[in-house]
């Protein structure tokens, strides 16, 4: 392994692996979320860097919708390689990411999104003050819920709590860590068995001599812990520093404080293998590990300085994320390659992992072609129908191959903003709020711009007018065409209300009655 290479290397900025940050006060006072890191593209490629004359891209209006002008989420801009069309939610399949700033200084909206395949809002909300991420689809007691980190971001972590909700977005639970910790958002991973896999980070003296440290140096400890959901127990916990040594680290030391300890391991993910042990990732020791769910052992190391498994060409990763068991044999990560730069780019990975044989072999590797380098974050995501989805992490890019590597679809998020993680999965949003309608007067007659933040549902809106909001009638029909549809109507009301219909022609509500 290279690890020749790190006594010539060191991190500038150390803050913000995960993506830390503080809260500061924005403009007039507000509180808002400010990052401090260095999550700096160390190869950006240029803006039409996939484009070509025949590709069709699309960007979401940013805003301020007049139904909704309490909202301006991201524009996110979905390229899409020729021949590939879209629709309007393609096997209603939707992608969910959740933006957060790149550097200091960004004014604009962050939090949590749901857009349809041509880029296309379809849910967002923000918590002014908070970190929101790593939103995605899981299955909580037999039922499809959202799931996502809500806390701040500290010292290369978070600090916080993850949040379970149902498909009207009602939050139904919220896990916190066990032994005083906090849940650190690095990972939020549910289980069959109605459990939350989560990370946490606590500070701890140990000897750094190895690394030229003091005896008593201060380091992150990291544990892999799993909790109750419906009951917050505590069931397991796995210490990083009681299993692997601070010399199995990449990281260069540097002086550790108590408002900045040396993060030797950085745990990233945990996740379940098919016989019930535990896949955890640690990026700073460029290893994944295979723990024993019942005693807590390394069953092996794949990866880093002590690999259990001979690393064929093209499957050593560096400073990886997101490692997941996809059969007994076979496991996906995303390798970021940075930072700093080991690689030219980063890539997703499907690995073969023969625990007998000890060999590793490549399967396929993902890369987006304008050579994207993640200096942190990432995911990638083996799909049902085989395509993959790859989360470039600290750059602003999602994308979606096909299962032989090639790219159909490639998001970019506004600039400015970055998603620890990125995702693909089918949704039906039943939001509990009825749609918000504006109606305004025109020279022409009346236009009512209605939208229904989280709806998956509607394929036809409806406008409803009369001359009191007891005797309302259809006066206009049009499709739902994105996150706001406008309706227009001679009618002169001056009440007047819209209605929602799925594809079945079934109403599935009524807005609140307005008078013009």
């Amino acid at each position: 392994m290279p690890g020749k290479h790190v006594a010539r290397r060191r991190f500038l900025l150390e803050a913000l692996q995960f993506g830390g940050g503080v809260v500061v006060l924005g403009v007039g006072g507000v509180a808002g979320f400010r990052w401090l890191d260095d999550h700096v593209s160390t190869k950006t490629p240029p803006s039409d860097a996939i484009t070509t004359s025949q590709d069709k891209s699309h960007a979401t209006s940013p805003g301020p919708y007049l139904s909704r002008p309490d909202l301006r989420p991201p524009t996110i801009k979905v390229t899409r390689t020729p021949g590939w069309t879209p629709s309007l939610a393609s096997d209603g399949e939707y992608f969910f990411i959740a933006p957060k700033p790149l550097r200091p200084g960004f004014r604009g909206q962050f939090g949590l999104m749901i857009v349809d395949e041509r880029g296309e809002l379809v849910w967002f909300q923000q918590l002014p003050g908070h970190l929101l991420t790593d939103l995605r689809v899981q299955s909580y007691q037999g039922q499809p819920v959202l799931t996502w980190f809500d806390g701040h971001g500290a010292k290369g972590h978070g600090d916080g709590a993850g949040i379970v909700a149902d498909a009207s977005y009602r939050e139904i639970a919220k896990v916190d860590a066990g032994n005083g910790l906090k849940v650190d958002g690095h990972e939020f991973n549910l289980t069959s068995a109605n459990t939350a896999l989560i990370t946490t980070y606590y500070s701890k003296k140990t000897d750094l001599s190895s690394l030229g440290g003091p005896r008593d140096g201060l380091v992150f400890a990291c544990q892999a812990q799993e909790i109750d959901v419906a009951t917050g127990k505590l069931l397991f916990a796995w210490d990083s520093l009681e299993h692997v040594s601070v010399d199995e680290s990449y990281k260069e030391y540097s002086k550790a404080t108590p408002a900045q300890p040396f993060d030797y391991f950085h745990i990233n993910s945990v996740a379940l293998t098919p016989d019930g042990d535990l896949l955890i990732s640690a990026r700073n020791t460029w290893a994944v590990y295979k723990v024993s769910r019942r005693t807590g052992d390394v069953v092996w190391r794949l990866g880093g300085k002590r690999s259990d498994f001979k690393m064929e060409p093209g499957t050593d990763f560096y400073w990886q994320h997101d490692a997941h068991a996809l059969s007994s044999t076979r496991l996906s990560l995303f390798d970021d390659g940075a930072s700093p730069p080991e690689e030219a780019q980063s890539r997703g990975l499907i690995l073969d992992v023969n625990e007998s044989t000890r060999q590793c072999r490549l399967v396929r590797s993902y890369t987006q072609p304008g050579g994207l380098l993640a200096a942190s974050q990432g995911n990638t995501q083996v799909l049902p129908s085989q395509r993959v989805m790859v989360g470039w992490g600290s750059e602003p890019y999602f994308s979606e191959f096909l299962a032989d590597g090639t790219m159909i679809l490639d998001g970019r998020l506004a600039p400015g903003l970055q998603s620890y993680r990125a995702f693909r999965f089918p949704w039906t949003g039943r939001p509990s709020a009825p749609p918000d309608v504006v109606v305004r007067a025109s020279a022409s007659g009346h236009s009512a711009y209605v939208s229904w933040n989280g709806d998956t549902r509607t394929r036809q809106w409806r406008l409803l007018a009369g001359s009191s909001s007891s005797t309302l009638s259809n006066v206009a029909a049009v499709p739902r065409t994105g996150f706001e549809t406008t309706l227009t109507t001679t009618a002169v009301g001056p009440y007047f209300a819209v209605a929602a219909y799925d594809a079945a022609g079934n109403q599935l509500a009524v807005s609140a009655t307005v008078e013009v």
